[in-house]
């Protein structure tokens, strides 16, 4: 009976501490890069949610507003057209009549390589860049482009462009 007493105290300590530490990993961040299930989203980077998000109608329309040196934050849904196919560092999104290149902060989190047709939701911060001829040569091999396609590009381009920190994934239903 001596024995009966602490060690019961002893279990129900560890229980506690159990208890407290499932509550608290479902509260904390994920790991920089960590997909985490969220209704019907993957999410990368920081934590974001759908609400307020644009279309990339009204993306596009913002990024008319835009002059080489201006930022604005945004948050917008769109389709996605291709992904980097070293590491998912970039994904270029449908966002009307141009697309847009997503870069992800401080290279923080990289996206799925197979996610082309899916829809995304991006918060970040958007610009007009003039992208170099050596920058588009490296996105062109990062996307598997053929070194004739590489070696066609010759001339800076205006370029649509995010720097994001958090991407929702829109997971499929089937």
């Amino acid at each position: 009976m001596k024995f009966t007493l602490p060690l019961l105290f002893v279990a129900l300590l560890s229980l506690s501490a159990c208890k407290q530490n499932s509550e608290t990993s479902e509260t904390e961040a994920p790991e920089m890069g960590e997909e985490v299930a969220m209704n019907d989203y993957q999410s990368f980077g920081d934590k974001i949610t759908d609400e307020e998000a644009m279309t990339s109608a009204e993306m596009a329309s913002k990024f008319k507003d835009l002059k080489p040196g201006d930022t604005v934050a945004v948050k917008f849904k769109a389709e996605v057209n291709s992904v980097c196919q070293n590491k998912g560092c970039w994904m270029r999104l449908d966002t009307g009549e141009e697309e847009t290149l997503v870069k992800f902060k401080d290279y923080g989190f990289f996206m799925p390589k197979d996610i082309a047709g899916d829809e995304v939701i991006v918060n970040g911060l958007a610009f007009v860049d003039e992208m170099s001829v050596d920058d588009q040569r490296h996105l062109a091999e990062d996307a598997g482009k053929t070194p004739e396609e590489v070696a066609a590009i010759t001339e800076p381009k205006r370029t649509l462009s995010i720097i994001s920190d958090g991407v929702l994934l829109v997971v499929d239903e089937e």
